[in-house]
């Protein structure tokens, strides 16, 4: 992430060692939001876009574990790492089926907590940057090129917004498949608050609007889940 930092979610009950956490990561360039329990922190999650969670497991209110089932239900891709004093076997197996990226167990070294969390961010962001290597589209008979933010249709080119173009281009990317409402709220508008959903919505009207020339193209509304870009293959 060019010229920006990334964003950590940490919640952590234990006041001092979530502090010195926050601290520890703060002074290597992260901007770091501590939450005291797992309620406060899946409120956070639901308000803010953040790179990596990183979650202790017995909290009050609202355990880890609970916590990355809720935060896995709103973004099944972001990078998350339980940070425990749990050290059971079956704890840890148990992390992993949540799909943590990581278990680590109290006491640990926070620099290889450091550099673990500087592997799967710089993973994650060479992931994206694959795959936003494809540039131009064919839908049905429309011509988009995400560079240029064009879309063309028998020699007639609609110019895109940022926000148009970034919504097409993930619709494109989810072409005949699910589109997540929360995928495209983070990634674009940040969070996937009430009304940048109906923000959001209103861009997906632009976008029918633009593509209605072609029958065979549509965009479905999934019903409380997203959107599907129907398009022949």
């Amino acid at each position: 992430m060019e010229n920006e930092k990334y964003k950590v979610l940490l919640v952590e009950d234990d006041t001092n060692f979530g502090q010195v956490l926050k601290n520890y990561l703060e002074l290597n360039d992260f901007v770091v939001e501590l939450a005291r329990d797992g309620i406060l922190g899946l409120a956070a999650f639901r308000r803010e876009k953040f790179d990596i969670c990183l979650l202790d497991v017995m909290m009050p209110n609202m355990d880890g574990f609970t916590l990355a089932e809720e935060i896995r239900n709103v973004d099944p891709d972001v990078p998350l790492f339980f940070l425990s004093a749990k050290s059971m076997k079956e704890d840890i197996l148990s992390g992993y089926k949540l799909g943590a990226d990581d278990y680590i167990t109290k006491p640990f070294d926070s620099e290889v907590l450091l550099h673990k969390i500087k592997a799967i961010l710089k993973r994650n962001q060479e992931m994206q940057e694959k795959h936003h290597s494809q540039v131009e589209f064919t839908i049905g008979g429309y011509h988009f090129n995400s560079k240029l933010r064009t879309l063309e249709f028998e020699g007639n080119t609609q110019t895109l917004s940022p926000k148009e173009n970034e919504l097409l281009l993930m619709l494109c990317e989810y072409k005949n498949d699910l589109l997540p409402r929360e995928n495209a709220l983070k990634r674009i508008w940040g969070s996937d608050t009430y009304f940048n959903g109906r923000s959001m919505d209103v861009y997906i009207a632009k976008l029918r609007k633009y593509l209605k020339a072609d029958s065979s193209v549509e965009i479905v509304n999934i019903h409380g889940n997203g959107f599907r870009l129907v398009a022949p293959e």
